[in-house]
């Protein structure tokens, strides 16, 4: 999963190492291959930790690295800079053993119909570290931070053989759309608290995500 073009137009919403996202409000970049792929590296524990001030042009640099363009590093940039998007602690990073930044997960502040929820995206692993694990242990770390902190509804656009591993289902299955055209099977939600509930509707994304 370490192909970063993309599928869907500039600006839709992804989440997963970039195979179908490069810039996407679901944008994944470097998502390591389902477990038990032939050929994948051992994998490893990988410390996670929310995002601190001083990651902020790590986690730029990452990005831009990741992805086929700069775009997924610009709209971190702009998330972070958006109030009513950017929520503390939802931003996390994987270390690698020398302590630089190997992977990023970020959920942000959307809605569905009326309800509030969060967009899984972009995420992001180092390229030199695909395929072992990073994205994966980022990925668990920020939806557990969510869940910590009481937030009920995750949704992301991505590849759908990569995200179920997570607990991600067909966000039709609950009435959740985008207002821009996407396959059935790539648009995703979870519910934190394990109901079998959740809310339907349109997703409404942040703005810096210009959809």
């Amino acid at each position: 999963m370490s192909d970063t073009s993309s599928q869907y137009p500039h600006g839709s919403p992804h989440g997963e190492p970039n195979r179908a996202g490069a810039a996407a409000p679901g944008r994944e970049a470097g998502h390591p291959p389902a477990p038990g792929a032939g050929g994948t590296p051992a994998a490893r524990r990988w410390p996670t930790r929310p995002e601190r001030e001083e990651d902020a042009a790590a986690v730029h640099a990452l990005h831009a690295a990741a992805f086929p363009t700069k775009d997924e590093a610009r709209l971190v940039d702009a998330l972070r800079r958006d109030p009513g998007a950017w929520l503390p602690g939802l931003s996390c990073v994987a270390e690698a053993p020398d302590g630089s930044v190997a992977a990023h997960a970020l959920l942000t502040r959307c809605r569905v119909g009326d309800a509030p929820a969060l967009a899984l995206a972009p995420v992001a692993t180092d390229p030199a570290q695909q395929g072992r694990g990073a994205g994966t242990a980022v990925i668990r770390a920020v939806l557990e931070a969510a869940r910590a902190r009481g937030e009920r509804l995750v949704v992301v656009l991505g590849h759908p053989d990569y995200y179920p591993r997570f607990g991600f289902v067909r966000a039709s299955a609950y009435g959740i759309r985008t207002s821009f055209e996407v396959p059935d099977e790539a648009l995703m939600a979870l519910v934190l608290d394990g109901s079998d509930e959740a809310p339907g509707g349109t997703i409404r994304y942040p703005a810096a995500f210009g959809v």
